[in-house]
């Protein structure tokens, strides 16, 4: 029995032997293997996962859906400090064109500091975006207070405040992350998703308050009281934001 072990331990270290030697590896490279990967399997594999990373395995039609859905929930129920910016929008003025062009404003101003942002070009801190956000809020809300009706210059601080909006949202963007391969999809799909949460805010606003728009008794019971009460979340949530109550 001890000779027959011994003579299949010969078999196997012979056949080992000549198939190494056939295959080209030396004793040294085998002891290298049994270390890890060489170091171009190593780069191999971290490309593969790095191409795995940069794909989300979606098809067109899911990934559209999986943003647009994002940037929706991103404003509704998540976004509260966006959601109080466009109602703040919503009670500077009871005439729907002015309210049109100062959404429209906001909207383009956003859509382009998402862009920059999310490719790279823009980058402020977060711990500056977000007081900023919601002193934006105040201002919008101290100014409905002091005036009935929007003045013509307010649109070009709508703009401004909307390129601030956008680094707000790109922030979140990045946390949740951007596939490679289909950057440019993704990204207009989740600002999509964020206009159509807007427009949802902006829809059921109107549903609530149009008929009481008409009334004498609208700004004083309605414009004044919910733009100050607007203001005062804001003031909280800046004051939050920067002392990190």
């Amino acid at each position: 029995m001890t000779v027959n072990k011994a003579l299949t331990w010969i078999a196997i270290s012979f056949f080992t032997f000549v198939l190494m030697s056939w295959s080209g590896v030396t004793a040294a490279e085998t002891t290298e293997l049994k270390k890890g990967p060489s170091p171009e399997m190593q780069a191999a594999m971290q490309a593969m996962a790095q191409q795995q990373a940069d794909s989300d395995g979606l098809t067109s039609g899911e990934r559209i859906v999986k943003y647009v859905k994002s940037g929706f929930v991103h404003i509704l129920p998540l976004g509260l400090d966006h959601i109080l910016f466009v109602l703040a929008l919503f009670f500077s003025t009871t005439v729907f064109s002015k309210l049109f062009w100062q959404v429209t404003a906001f909207t383009l101003a956003h859509s382009v500091t998402l862009a920059l942002s999310s490719l790279g070009f823009i980058n402020l801190s977060g711990a500056i975006v977000e007081p900023l956000i919601a002193l934006s809020i105040v201002w919008m809300a101290v100014d409905n207070i002091r005036f009935e009706n929007a003045k013509s210059h307010r649109i070009w601080v709508i703009v401004l405040f909307g390129l601030l909006h956008g680094m707000g949202f790109a922030s979140v963007l990045s946390e949740f992350g951007l596939p490679q391969d289909a950057f440019l999809t993704a990204l207009f799909s989740f600002n999509i998703g964020v206009e159509l949460g807007q427009l949802a805010v902006l829809v059921m606003a109107f549903l609530v308050f149009f008929k009481l728009s008409d009334k004498p008794s609208y700004r004083a019971f309605v414009q004044v009281p919910l733009s100050a009460v607007i203001g005062a979340v804001g003031l909280y949530w800046f004051i939050e934001r920067v002392f990190g109550l």
